[in-house]
This record gives structure tokens, C-alpha cells and sequence, in this order.
């Protein structure tokens, strides 16, 4: 390794390299190239002999740009744009097993799963069990936190009868406490006494609805990792699912959570045609971006709720007074302007099964038009659900979201059993079938014959932020993984070859001019500016650089997930200049968290370098106490404080490379000091 540090420190610098010019020149020329990408690339494939690089270079380029759901983890929604609703979280099943071993964890578990009164079977539960399991049996110390109440179970009220069923459960040992209200921060001490831990009822606390940061502080004290598998609250903004992962090390999604965000990526996805969206319940004004959304990719649209009166009012039909709601005629309006413009059908019930308060048990079919006085719809009437029934023949996809109910709440409603009926038939020709919010679901789950062919989610509020358009806080909270295989067989010549990663690659003029320089070496630039990245693969297309690699991406959340499958050494990542403005402690998206520190120190080959660098001194300062604390004792300082490579405070005085960035080249112009330092790997085991 020394060799290796030898090699690299030598006489190319960027003042006399013609190269180095000549590539700064080149990249100046790019950001100003107006010719689109394609064409650019439609232009290298001419060039032989490089073919082969170009195929995992131009995946990364499609990545980037826009691949399927499946294969990126976005959806796309809205009419003005794309939206990426879901970024590629990191999850417990794709986190290292063995990071978990004697790693405190905090649980936010969904009390509506594990707490309800008849526990039963079901694919969610056994997912929110599992999650719990898995951790204890790979050796993490457990806090579960949560909120309930009565309509969830009435006899759980306290945490200690909350934690006497949960060991009923899950089959192990779950320890009450209540270091929330004692102001205590003796978990550990608990935990050194229980496997698992189960904090108090977070509705009691202000600060979990205010998202409060000292009480997320406060929550998370000890806990190094946080694992959140309440997608029902995901789009709620909650201290303890959104503060906390501000104060943990790593933040991933367990077995529940991965689940039930696949159901949604799966109702998102309007992928087979034609399909109708079926939608429930009212409350128009506040769901009508929603309803914008489907209306704009759906075929058509069933309203068999409150907000089919919208709808009908809208179009110009007489709808009673008190069956109107005070806001929405704009937006209903708008929604059937949208549908007349996609020319795709919109259907409302046209009879209804009515009741009346002085006769509650006596039904009368009335027209939409003739609904009289006194009289309450109730269900949808036998000719709506022919209606209904007609227009979903040869469906391919449908998406019912929302209860089949009016004005009066009912057990057991004919619509509901009669619709059902329709869906059942239809799973039978390959139709995909969605159902979302929970009396929908209870209804499939009563009235089915076939439940397990229904892609079933029961917690409606998510879906319908989702569909408004909004990012869901709990899940932006969570973090990233690369979402995509890397071959690195095409990505370089030789593969195998030792790796050096720059983390934050920028314009990548150090990478490629260390690339150009050590052919012997793999050089791979990580960086969250995707224009940049692309500017830069097309640098290594232009000068044939067959050992230069660029990835767009959040390194201080995917660089494990990349590096890791990489299939020889990584002998020296870099840093270099970071910007300040987003590595302040308390800043979420920092580069330098802990998780990207321990990820460096356990995937760098013995002896193997790591490089900082900063115009910044506090910065640096930061970096350094990042790697030497969360570095788990396997780096320390290669040069000594009163060595004549360093200056009095100990930082290096020269570049060791020899090459420089291109910030670090503008701050040496200007006569500006540059903090550096080296750190190794340690060889012992």
C-alpha cells in the first residue's frame, strides 16, 4: 500500500499537464453543448473498440434519466411532470445481517397490525412479526415504539399489559418502560436487563404529533439503528418516524413496510388497459388532485360514494341540497372536464337504494333525479350496478379505492357483496385487481372466493396523499440504495483491478486525470448531480478512458450497496470539499453520516487509504472526527503532527497525488489554504 501511495505522488500536476488542460477545456466546452445526449451517443457508438463500455455506461444514463418502476423505484404521476414518490429505499432484508449483531434498534411497528383484538394470519402481520424476529435472532438489542388507543384494543390501555401481549405474540420476552415520561435515558441499563424494550404510548407526548426534535432526540438516545414498519403513518409527519432517523446511524424499512409500499407501487402502477378506477366514500374537496390523477390515466371512472353527487351536480343534474358538499363544484368540475377532454366515461349511480328515519328498515329504489324528501341514499340501485357490471367487462386493471357508501353508515351494504361479485368474475379473465382502504378490503375479505389474487391496501389516507401528488415524509425519511445491478465487466477493462472511489466526484477533472495517469488502478466517481455524472461518462468516452467509471447517486446512502459487490480491493476513497452548507451536524442529508463512515472502514482492503480534503478547517475537522470516532477503531492517521510534510495544526501541506480538483485548483489560485489528511486501514485483523 505504501507503494501504492508512492506511485501516486509524483510530477503531474495541474498546472503542466497538457492532458489536464486539455480535459478542463473539454469539460468547460460540455456544460455549454447544446446537441441533446442521445444524439451524442448515437455519435460514440461510432467509435470502435468501445462498444462494450458503452453498454453499462448508457444503463447508468438511462438510470438516470428514466427506467421503469420496477427496475428504478420511481413513479411517475401527475399531468405537469414525473415524480419520484419512491426513491429506492434501503431496507432490512438488503441491510448487512450482521451490522445488526449488538447494534441497539429502534422498532416504530403499526399498533393497528400487532395490537388489534383477534389476531389472525395475515401476510401483514406475519411481515411486522417477522421484522421484530429477524432483529433478535441476528443479536439487536430492541426498542419498539408505537402509539394506540381504544378502538384499536380496548383492554391494551398501558404499556405493561401493551407489552404483555406483545410477548404473547411474538413468542419473546418484551420489557415495559417508560424513560419517556421519567425524562430517563437509562435504556441501556434496561436493555441490559431485556432483549426488548417497548417505550410508552407516543399519543400522550406533544411532541410526536409536532414532530418535535428535541423529543425525537430524546427518543432515539442509544439507538443506532432505526427501522420504521408503519407504512400507515408514512404520510404523516411524526417525530418518531420522521425526527428520529435524523439522530441514527442507518434508516431502513422492514418486512411490513417493503410489503405494503410494494402493494403501492403496484396500485401506481397503470401499466395494463384498459382501467377503471372505482372510487368510494367523499370528502371531494380535499381529494380532488387525486382524483385529477386518475382521471388523467384511467379509462374510466365509477363513483359509487358521497362524491358521485359532486359529479352529478357538476354535469348539470339535480342533486338535493343536503347532498352537496359546501366547496367542491370547482374541482368536480374540473375533473369532468378533464375526463370529457380524454374522452373516458364517467359513471354515477343512476337508482339508489334510499331509506327514510321514520322507516329506517323500509328501502325504496329511487331515481338519481327523484330522490324524495326525507329520504337518504343509501346503496347503489340494481340499475347502477348493471351499469357498473357492463362497463368493467374486459377490464385489465381496476383500482377501487374507497368505501361503496352514502349518507348512512351500513354493515352490511348490497353494493358492496354485489360489486365484489363482479370483481371475483373478473379475476377469473386475468384482470389485476386493486383494492384500497379498509371497508373495501373488509368486504373483498367476507365476500370473496378468491382473496389472495387481490393486491389489497388497507390504510386509504397513504394511497390518497400518494395520488394527490405529495412525497410521503416517512418514506423520504428512510435511506437510499442503488436500485440497479452494476456489471462491472462493462463499466471496465479489467475489473479487477484495485478500486479507487472519489465520493462527490463534481466536474470528476481529478478522477479522469488520475484515471488517465494509473491504468493499473479502477477509478469510480459517485456523485449526486446527475447532469454532471453524464458530462463526465461522456469525458470517458471521448479520451478512451477504459478505467474511469461514473455513478449518479446519494453515496452516503448507496455506497455500501455499490461497492460491495465490486470484485476486487478498494484501496483509497476520497473526500474532497464537501459542501459546508449541507455537513452541518443537524443536517439530515449530509454527506458524512455514520452509516457511510462504518461502510467505508469495513469494505477498505487492509492498509487501504482514505483521503479528506477541505478549504474549509471546520469542515475537515468535522471529517476527521467522523472517521476516527465511527471508523470502529480500524483508521487512524498515517502522518505525524510534527512531520515536515504537515504544517503546525497537522494537516498536510501538499496534494499527495499530485492531481487536483477543480475547486481545490481555484482555491490554490486565489492563495487560499487547502486542510488535508490521510487515514489507513489498519493490518492488523
Amino acid at each position: 500500500m505504501a507503494q501504492f501511495l508512492n506511485l501516486l505522488q509524483g510530477t503531474l500536476s495541474p498546472s503542466n499537464s497538457s492532458f489536464y488542460n486539455c480535459l478542463t477545456n473539454a469539460m468547460m466546452f460540455l456544460q455549454h453543448k447544446s446537441c441533446s445526449y442521445n444524439r451524442k451517443r448515437d455519435k460514440l457508438q461510432k467509435y470502435q473498440g468501445i462498444q462494450s463500455f458503452l453498454q453499462g455506461s448508457w444503463k447508468v444514463i438511462d438510470h438516470v434519466e428514466k427506467c421503469s418502476l420496477q427496475a428504478q423505484g420511481k413513479a411517475y404521476v401527475h399531468d405537469a411532470g414525473e415524480l419520484d414518490a419512491f426513491p429506492h429505499i434501503q431496507t432490512l432484508k438488503g441491510f448487512p445481517k450482521e451490522e445488526l449483531f449488538a447494534k441497539v434498534v429502534m422498532v416504530r411497528f403499526d399498533s393497528a397490525i400487532l395490537l388489534q383484538k383477534e389476531l389472525d394470519l395475515k401476510s401483514q402481520v406475519t411481515s411486522a412479526v417477522s421484522t421484530i424476529k429477524y432483529l433478535f435472532e441476528a443479536g439487536a438489542k430492541i426498542i419498539l415504539l408505537s402509539d394506540w388507543n381504544m378502538k384499536i384494543n380496548s383492554k391494551l390501555l398501558v404499556v405493561e399489559s401493551v407489552a404483555d401481549f406483545l410477548s404473547s405474540v411474538l413468542q419473546l420476552k418484551v420489557a415495559p418502560s417508560r424513560c419517556i415520561s421519567n425524562c430517563s435515558l437509562s435504556k441501556m441499563e434496561e436493555l441490559e436487563k431485556a432483549d426488548i424494550l417497548l417505550l410508552e404510548n407516543l399519543s400522550e407526548f406533544k411532541g410526536e404529533l409536532a414532530n418535535c426534535s428535541k423529543f425525537a432526540e430524546q427518543l432515539s438516545s442509544v439507538v443506532d439503528i432505526f427501522v420504521n414498519d408503519s407504512f400507515s403513518n408514512s404520510h404523516k409527519i411524526l417525530a418518531s418516524t420522521v425526527g428520529v432517523p435524523r439522530f441514527c446511524s442507518a434508516c431502513v424499512a422492514g418486512f411490513h413496510f417493503e410489503e405494503s409500499l410494494c402493494q403501492l407501487k403496484m396500485a401506481a402502477q397503470i401499466n395494463k388497459k384498459p382501467c377503471i378506477a372505482i372510487i368510494g366514500g367523499g370528502n371531494l374537496f380535499d381529494k380532488a388532485s387525486a382524483v385529477r390523477y386518475l382521471a388523467s390515466r384511467c379509462d374510466g371512472l365509477v363513483f359509487v360514494g358521497m362524491m358521485a353527487f359532486q359529479i352529478m351536480h357538476a354535469l348539470g343534474l339535480h342533486v338535493p341540497l343536503n347532498l352537496l358538499e359546501g366547496g367542491p363544484l370547482k374541482e368536480a368540475s374540473n375533473i369532468v372536464q378533464l375526463a370529457q377532454n380524454r374522452k373516458i366515461p364517467i359513471l354515477y349511480p343512476k337508482d339508489f337504494w334510499c331509506m327514510t328515519n321514520d322507516f329506517p328498515k323500509q328501502m325504496e329504489i329511487f331515481p338519481a333525479y327523484g330522490i324524495l324528501d326525507g329520504w337518504i341514499p343509501v346503496d347503489p340501485g340494481p340499475k347502477a350496478l348493471d351499469e357498473i357490471n357492463s362497463l368493467l367487462t374486459g377490464c385489465k386493471k381496476i383500482i377501487w379505492i374507497g368505501p361503496v357508501k352514502f349518507r348512512l353508515p351500513s354493515q352490511d351494504i348490497y353494493g358492496a357483496s354485489k360489486l365484489v361479485s363482479m370483481l371475483d368474475r373478473l379475476t377469473q379473465s386475468n384482470c389485476e385487481i386493486t383494492v384500497i382502504g379498509n371497508m373495501a378490503c373488509k368486504a373483498v375479505m367476507k365476500e370473496s372466493s378468491f382473496v389472495s389474487v387481490y393486491n389489497m391496501v388497507e390504510n386509504a389516507s397513504v394511497v390518497w396523499e400518494f395520488l394527490k401528488g405529495r412525497k410521503l415524509p416517512g418514506l423520504m425519511a428512510l435511506d437510499r440504495a442503488y436500485p440497479v445491478e452494476i456489471d462491472w465487466n462493462a463499466a471496465y477493462s479489467h475489473p479487477s483491478q484495485p478500486l479507487v472511489v472519489d465520493i462527490g466526484s463534481g466536474n470528476g477533472l481529478f478522477l479522469l486525470a488520475m484515471a488517465k495517469r494509473r491504468e493499473d488502478l479502477n477509478f469510480l466517481g459517485l456523485e449526486i448531480n446527475e447532469k454532471l455524472v453524464r458530462r463526465c461518462l461522456d469525458c470517458v468516452h471521448q479520451y478512451g478512458i477504459m478505467n474511469g467509471y461514473f455513478i449518479a447517486t446519494n453515496a452516503t446512502s448507496t455506497f455500501r450497496s455499490i461497492v460491495s459487490s465490486y470484485p476486487g480491493d478498494l484501496v483509497l476513497v476520497s473526500i474532497q470539499c464537501p459542501n459546508p452548507d449541507f455537513n452541518k451536524p443537524e443536517h439530515r442529508w449530509r454527506m458524512l453520516q455514520r452509516s457511510l463512515v462504518e461502510a467505508v472502514a469495513d469494505l477498505l482492503a487492509s492498509d487501504g487509504k482514505v483521503f479528506l480534503q477541505s478549504d474549509i478547517e471546520a469542515v475537515a475537522v468535522r471529517m476527521k472526527e467522523h472517521f476516527l470516532k465511527y471508523g470502529k477503531g480500524k483508521l487512524s492517521v498515517v502522518h505525524n503532527e510534527d512531520s515536515a510534510e504537515t504544517d503546525r495544526k497537522g494537516w498536510l501541506k501538499e496534494n499527495p497525488f499530485g492531481v487536483r480538483s477543480d475547486w481545490e485548483q481555484h482555491v490554490v489560485d486565489r492563495g487560499a489554504p487547502m486542510y488535508r489528511l490521510m487515514l489507513s486501514k489498519s493490518t492488523r485483523p
